[in-house]
């Protein structure tokens, strides 16, 4: 039987895939694993690195970019291992992260899904624990209050950036970048919803695995480094920023609408027309401070 299913969704980010597949091969603890590639029709040559250097993983070809969760799900509807994996290309599996993965989960039948300690490059936590958003925690984002209290269990209460994540703790959503889930948990409520196509995609699946009653579970002993944002890191320029902003958004919005109702929409709106009144307010004065500060000096 296959202990584990690793899929990872891929899109030009071939050198970070090839330390992610090798940091997964020389950490497999014992575990039988299969991963799988899927695809999102890289340009970079990933698909001629992954058959040459790694023959034994399952790669899907996209033919075009399907986004997080169709790319996901196309890797799941495949996959035979007691527990599924969703892994990001730019992550590093650390020694016996898998195995303690795996270990919690056989020991805690009512865990549903569990989220590793995330690290930065150079080895310092990664916040990867969320409480499921809300329309007071967004209300907090946009005053930008969560940014300038993050110690606060008010203000910083959505992205727990009060909390060291250091000990073991049931949690609403540990970050989709690294995230484990028993197979028969997707088999019950679903596997990612192909409306979104990407961001909140892992906030609608834990929802969903908490309101079928499963618990969700953060295990520090467990790490991987996370480069973080590399795929996206490649929409480069005004444009591509903006259609970034607008898919974040179309899928918050979608996600408050589909658990909290339509009514919270307009409000979203609002809040988000709130903000950029707000940033445009803070640059019309520091355009005019930077101008006093000028005719001053000359």
């Amino acid at each position: 039987m296959t202990d584990l299913s690793i899929i990872i969704v891929s899109w030009n980010v071939k050198d970070l895939l090839e330390e992610c597949l090798n940091s997964i091969l020389l950490n497999k603890d014992g575990l039988n694993v299969e991963v799988f590639v899927s695809d999102n029709l890289s340009a970079d040559g990933t698909a001629e690195m992954v058959k040459a250097k790694f023959p034994q993983v399952i790669y899907i070809q996209n033919k075009s970019n399907l986004g997080f969760t169709k790319a996901n799900n196309r890797a799941f509807v495949k996959a035979q291992g007691k527990y599924i994996f969703f892994l990001n290309p730019d992550t590093v599996v650390q020694p016996q992260a898998l195995s303690r993965l795996v270990k919690f989960m056989d020991e805690h039948k009512d865990c549903g899904a569990l989220g590793p300690r995330l690290l930065n490059a150079d080895g310092t936590l990664q916040l990867s624990c969320r409480t499921f958003p809300t329309l007071e925690t967004q209300l907090y984002t946009t005053l930008f209050l969560d940014v300038l209290f993050p110690s606060s269990k008010l203000f910083g209460q959505h992205l727990m950036s009060f909390w060291q994540h250091d000990e073991l703790k049931e949690v609403d959503q540990p970050m989709g970048s690294a995230l484990l889930v028993r197979k028969e948990t997707l088999d019950k409520v679903g596997a990612f919803d192909e409306n979104i196509f990407i961001w909140y995609d892992e906030v609608d699946l834990c929802k969903r695995i908490k309101q079928a009653g499963l618990k969700i579970f953060f295990l520090p002993d467990a790490q991987i480094i996370h480069y973080g944002g590399q795929s996206f890191g490649q929409w480069k320029g005004i444009k591509q920023s903006l259609r970034g902003a607008y898919i974040w958004r179309k899928s918050r919005n979608y996600f408050f609408k589909k658990h909290y109702g339509f009514w919270t929409v307009p409000i979203l709106i609002l809040l988000d027309m709130v903000q950029l009144g707000l940033i445009l307010a803070l640059l019309f004065w520091l355009i005019k401070l930077i101008w006093l500060a000028i005719t001053f000096v000359f």
